[in-house]
C-alpha cells in the first residue's frame, strides 16, 4: 500500500509532546485562506520551480511536492531517531493537509507505529466521515484537532467547507474521554475579534475537562514564497502577522476559564 506524502520533518517540538518526527500527508478537502502548506492541499504531486543561488548566479530547479510511499519506506526512515523520542517522551505526528483523506494508508501506517511502541498523535481538521476517527482510537495516544472558526458561514467563506461534520466530530471525540489538544488558528481579521472568541468559548463551555489544552496558533507570512513557486494566489499576502499582546490578551481570557493555553503548538 502506498500513500501520497509531501514532507516528513525530524525533531519538531511543536507537534506534541517530546521530539517527534512529522510525517506530511498531502490532500487536504479545505482551503484555508491562511493555508501555510499551500502545496498540501491538492491530492496530486505538484511541480514547483525553485530559485537556486550558486557562485553568484540565479538558476532554477523544479522540484517536485508529493511523493507515492509504502508504509515500510516511512518506518524506516523515522525508526532511525528512535533514541529521541524515547528519551523526550516524544513519537511520531501525522499531519498534511488531512491524515484521514488516506485513511487506509493512514491505518496501516498507524498499526505499524504502535507495534513499534511508538507514541503517535494525529493533527486532522475533523472534516472526515465519523468512521474514520474510529478507526484510528486503539492507535492513536493524542489527537491535535484544528479548530478554526465556529460561525458556519464564515468558516465556509474563509476555508471552503461548513464546520458542520468538525464540529459534530470534536464533541463525539471528547465525549469519548480521547486526549484532545484543539489548536486554533489565530488570523488577523478573519478570526481574532472578540465576536470569533466568545463563540469559541460559548462553543467550548460544555466540554468541561474533556480537553486537555488549547493551543494559539499565531499567523505568519513566511509562506508567501510557497505561494510564488506553486503559482497559487496568495489572498492573505498584505496581511501582518497577529502583534503578540494580542495572543497574550487571548491566552489569559482563556485561562480564566479554566483551561491549559499555550501559544503555539
Amino acid at each position: 500500500m502506498k500513500g501520497l506524502v509531501f514532507d516528513i520533518r525530524k525533531f519538531t517540538v511543536h507537534d506534541g509532546p517530546g521530539i517527534r518526527c512529522t510525517v506530511f500527508f498531502k490532500g487536504c478537502p479545505m482551503s484555508c485562506r491562511w493555508c501555510h502548506n499551500p502545496e498540501s492541499q491538492s491530492g496530486l504531486p505538484e511541480t514547483s520551480t525553485k530559485a537556486v543561488s550558486l557562485d553568484g548566479r540565479i538558476f532554477t530547479e523544479e522540484e517536485t511536492a508529493g511523493t507515492w510511499m509504502e508504509v515500510d519506506d516511512i518506518l524506516e526512515e523515522v525508526a532511525r531517531d528512535r533514541v529521541f523520542y524515547d528519551e523526550s517522551g516524544g513519537g511520531i505526528t501525522i499531519s498534511g493537509g488531512e491524515p484521514a483523506g488516506q485513511p487506509e494508508f493512514l491505518l496501516s501506517m498507524l498499526k505499524e507505529l504502535k507495534t513499534m511502541g511508538l507514541h503517535t498523535a494525529l493533527d486532522t481538521c475533523g472534516h472526515t466521515e465519523w468512521k474514520n476517527i474510529v478507526a484510528t482510537m486503539d492507535y492513536i495516544d493524542l489527537y491535535l484537532y484544528d479548530l478554526k472558526i465556529i460561525d458556519e458561514g464564515l468558516h465556509l467563506k474563509y476555508t471552503g467547507v461548513s464546520n458542520k461534520l468538525i464540529l459534530e466530530n470534536l464533541k463525539k471525540l471528547a465525549g469519548l474521554g480521547k486526549k484532545i489538544i484543539v489548536r486554533v488558528p489565530v488570523v488577523p481579521g478573519i478570526n481574532d475579534d472578540d465576536e470569533s472568541f466568545r463563540a469559541l468559548y460559548l462553543y467550548l463551555e460544555p466540554f468541561g475537562k474533556a480537553l486537555n489544552e488549547i493551543n494559539l496558533l499565531p499567523y505568519h507570512a513566511a509562506a508567501e514564497n510557497k505561494y510564488k513557486r506553486f503559482g497559487k494566489e496568495n489572498l492573505m499576502k498584505d496581511i501582518k502577522s497577529l502583534p503578540k499582546e494580542a495572543l497574550i490578551k487571548r491566552m489569559e481570557e482563556l485561562e480564566s476559564l479554566g483551561y491549559v493555553v499555550r501559544i503555539g503548538g
